[in-house]
């Protein structure tokens, strides 16, 4: 949903006089409302927790080990002022951290990157990643995956006064960023194989690389996109409908972890208690201007 146009030039006029970057801006979240709800999520019973291995392990460390990002504006996104992440996969790992531990707060933040996010989990150096990681058959060799608790597709972003590119289908012979060691490299040589594509380390130099006109598009999560949406300056849209297969975002856990089922528990009683509704509102809907709640995906 477009913010009035009035409003849109004022932030332009100010985003141009400061230097600052559209793209990595956005509508701020709802944080008070976001906060109450982690705050009054489900906790675990004693015998849950001590019926599982891993959720054991965390519970007498004291703190959650999660790996996450704080740049993506709608899914996890550090407030500089309060030291606070929040987010759709913030709140889902928050929430998930308060159901083990009694309080949301408690866990230790790790950054990854596409790139990242099996090693740390090898290594033992998080309990797990919340980073809008789809799930694949090649990453699932790796590591475990508990959800999924989303799904997207890919998409296509553009600045606003690119007429060139209106779907994937103009992507031949335009530079098109994508994420290194996301699904988007595999994406673009099925669906775009005459793309010239450059692959970044993060989401931001993604954006930044479209804003500064280094390259022509960007091709990742549509959820992901909806980040710029979320703005409503006008410098940049959406090229056509989201494509490609459905992508499924899971929680990644060390290999053959008992956490698995443990999570999807938590996860699939979230769902049946409205707690995914409301912070899917508040992390996206609210700032999109998306009325219609998804339905969750299937768990197993």
């Amino acid at each position: 949903m477009s913010i009035p146009s009035i409003l849109k030039a004022t932030l332009v006029a100010l985003a141009v006089a400061t230097g600052t970057p559209l793209f990595a801006q956005g509508t701020p979240i709802d944080a008070a409302a976001f906060d109450s709800l982690v705050a009054h999520g489900p906790v675990a019973d004693a015998a849950t927790i001590a019926s599982n291995k891993w959720a054991s392990k965390i519970k007498q460390a004291g703190t959650l080990r999660l790996g996450g990002t704080q740049t993506s504006n709608l899914f996890s996104q550090l407030n500089e002022k309060d030291g606070k992440i929040r987010g759709f996969d913030a709140g889902v790992a928050q929430l998930l951290t308060r159901y083990i531990l009694g309080d949301g707060a408690k866990y230790r933040f790790t950054q990854v990157t596409s790139s990242t996010r099996e090693q740390v989990l090898i290594n033992d150096q998080v309990d797990m990643v919340l980073a809008t990681y789809s799930i694949t058959p090649a990453r699932a060799e790796k590591i475990s995956f508990a959800g999924p608790y989303y799904t997207s597709q890919a998409g296509v972003l553009v600045k606003t006064d690119n007429k060139a590119i209106q779907s994937y289908n103009d992507l031949a012979g335009k530079k098109t960023a994508t994420q290194a060691g996301s699904t988007g490299p595999a994406i673009l040589a099925q669906f775009a194989p005459k793309a010239i594509v450059q692959e970044f380390q993060t989401h931001q130099e993604a954006l930044d690389a479209l804003r500064q006109g280094r390259v022509d598009a960007y091709v990742t999560d549509y959820t992901l996109l909806l980040n710029v949406l979320s703005l409503g300056a006008g410098d940049a849209r959406l090229a056509g409908a989201p494509f490609g297969p459905q992508d499924p975002y899971g929680v990644g856990l060390p290999k053959g972890s008992d956490g698995i089922a443990f999570v999807n528990a938590f996860l699939k009683k979230i769902e049946a208690d409205g707690t995914w509704a409301k912070l899917w509102t508040v992390s996206i809907g609210q700032r999109t201007g998306s009325k219609n709640v998804p339905t969750p995906p299937p768990l197993p």
